[in-house]
């Protein structure tokens, strides 16, 4: 018991002193074979937004040959994992629940130990431990592998949080950029909704202004959206819209569902479920509103809400700093067609 806690103990300090994610996981899945006596450990984590499909974080024992479990199969481990803590597979090479089973033969496992990877309360992944020989694993065991998933989810949290941080100052200097020496408001736009999206990591964003008579959204830019889906129809009376019209941030947790939401069929077609809509304002007047599309039931935190209400911000800058540009040749052809006021002064 005391080599797993001194175990935990140098996983944690490393964990304190890196913000290098690769180099944590790797770690991670080292430490496990190195304390547990085992051959080989994988650290598989999600590589979508939907958490559809998962990739191979880090690895260590096995060879580069050995086939993993058949993206299709994975859902089914993770729900599995989900209701049972983790999962014991004591002989690999005949338990009719594992597949390439020629695979796992060949790389003389015995037997495997699955526990889940959890961020925030929710499961990103799985590592998983391979021995050589058929093994039980006793609780102490399958609690400190279970422990060091929990870092590695720490780990990937933390990594996280530094590149969210990077991200949005990177963007900020971009759009501020953009802004500032640009004259294409179109392109300005288009560029906000692809790196909101992104560093949100959401499906889509798209931004709508009003039109002259505050009656009609009217799309500007677009990102991760179909063609199909944009063409539905004019956007007037969704209820999340006319509250971030007001002012405020709204968060629409289910659109099939919620009947303030309009074209519900649309979005379900879409793949969208999840809609955060901000307001877009110019001079502290509301003119349209950023939305982020997402493909799975999301929650947003308040500093996640408050960095789109930035770009909100930033993109509303953009349209005031087009509209002083546009008054700005106006006076300036003004003052160009009245010149002969001011030569008649001398």
């Amino acid at each position: 018991m005391s080599e797993y806690i001194k175990e935990i103990h140098k996983v944690s300090r490393v964990l304190g002193a890196t913000n290098d994610r690769e180099k944590l996981c790797q770690m991670i899945v080292e430490s496990a074979v190195a304390t547990m006596h085992a051959k080989g450990a994988c650290l598989f984590l999600a590589s979508d937004e939907n958490k559809t499909h998962y990739i191979v974080a880090a690895q260590t024992g096995l060879s580069k040959n050995y086939m993993h479990t058949a993206p299709g199969r994975t859902l089914p481990i993770m729900k599995m994992l989900k209701k049972n803590g983790y999962l014991h597979y004591r002989d690999a090479k005949n338990d009719d629940r594992l597949q390439n089973k020629e695979s796992k033969i060949k790389e003389g496992i015995g037997s495997i130990l699955v526990v889940p990877v959890i961020v925030r309360d929710e499961m990103m992944g799985c590592m998983s431990l391979y021995t050589s020989d058929i093994r039980d694993f006793s609780d102490k065991e399958i609690e400190f592998f279970t422990v060091l998933a929990e870092l590695g989810g720490l780990s990937i949290a933390k990594a996280d949080r530094i590149e969210k941080l990077r991200n949005a100052t990177r963007i900020f200097l971009e759009l501020a950029a953009d802004i500032t020496g640009s004259t294409d408001i179109k392109t300005i736009l288009e560029t906000l909704t692809k790196h909101v999206a992104a560093s949100m990591n959401v499906k889509a964003a798209s931004i709508r202004l009003l039109d002259e008579n505050h009656a009609t959204l009217r799309l500007a830019a677009s990102y991760g959206l179909s063609e199909k889906y944009l063409n539905k129809g004019p956007i007037s009376a969704e209820k999340s819209i006319a509250q971030a019209l007001q002012g405020q941030p709204v968060v629409v947790k289910n659109a099939a569902t919620d009947p303030g939401v309009q074209y519900r069929e649309e979005k379900k077609e879409e793949g969208i479920v999840t809609i955060l809509s901000v307001p877009i304002k110019s001079r502290d007047e509301v003119i349209g509103v950023l939305r982020l599309y997402s493909g799975t039931s999301r929650t947003f935190s308040e500093g996640e809400i408050q960095f789109v209400m930035a770009l909100a911000y930033m993109g509303g800058v953009a349209i005031q700093n087009m509209q002083l540009c546009e008054m700005l040749k106006d006076d300036v052809k003004d003052l160009r067609e009245n010149s002969w006021i001011f030569k008649s002064w001398f």
